[in-house]
């Protein structure tokens, strides 16, 4: 069921607030931040995001509301959408499965996992099979671990940005960096976790 652009900030204001504090949003909290005038409003969005699968709603609970994609276990389903190059960049294969990641590895804004293939950030640590988890944004400070997307391909490097031109380093010492002038380089997102399974 397709959501308004109000219904959408009801369900990201309780996503946000639940990953933050670790609880979700009474009524009227909810009344309050958006400015409801009774929270009749409240429950109208509530009975709406529930019926069409957004929300689950514990009736019996203040603090009852959970976001479909998250589980009471402290953890969110987002998207992972295949693998990504952290030697010579490879397309990302955009698929629609997803992964449980911790919500503590979460903050504001829209996440989504890719899975590392090869060998240049292993001396951050990072190794091949590790499913890097990405917070979406088109801006980074020099340091961050990014995801760049170079000639329609894409890779996992430390940004640094200089006067007129882009480097992405490896955690490689057999390897250089990649260096571009700055329109050649999109940045699609910054590393914020790692998951690893053994």
């Amino acid at each position: 069921m397709a959501l308004t652009r109000k219904q959408k900030d009801v369900l990201d204001f309780i996503t946000e607030f639940k990953r933050e504090k670790g609880f979700a949003p009474t009524q009227k909290e909810i009344q309050a931040h958006f400015g409801f005038k009774s929270l009749g409003s409240v429950q109208d969005y509530i009975k709406y995001l529930t019926q069409g699968g957004h929300l689950n709603n514990e009736s019996n609970s203040v603090r009852g509301l959970t976001p479909a994609h998250m589980s009471s276990q402290g953890t969110e389903e987002i998207p992972l959408l295949g693998s990504i190059a952290a030697g010579v960049p490879i397309e990302a294969i955009e698929n629609t499965d997803t992964i449980a990641v911790p919500m503590t590895m979460l903050r504001k804004g829209t996440h989504y996992a890719l899975k590392v293939k090869g060998e240049s950030m292993i001396e951050d640590g990072i190794l091949s099979g590790d499913i890097a988890v990405i917070r979406h944004q088109t801006q980074a400070e020099n340091g961050q671990i990014v995801v760049a997307v170079i000639d329609n391909e894409t890779t996992l490097k430390r940004y640094f940005k200089k006067a007129k031109q882009i480097e992405l380093h490896p955690a490689n010492h057999t390897m250089q960096p990649i260096i571009v002038k700055d329109r050649e380089c999109e940045i699609r997102g910054v590393m914020v976790g790692l998951l690893r399974v053994y």
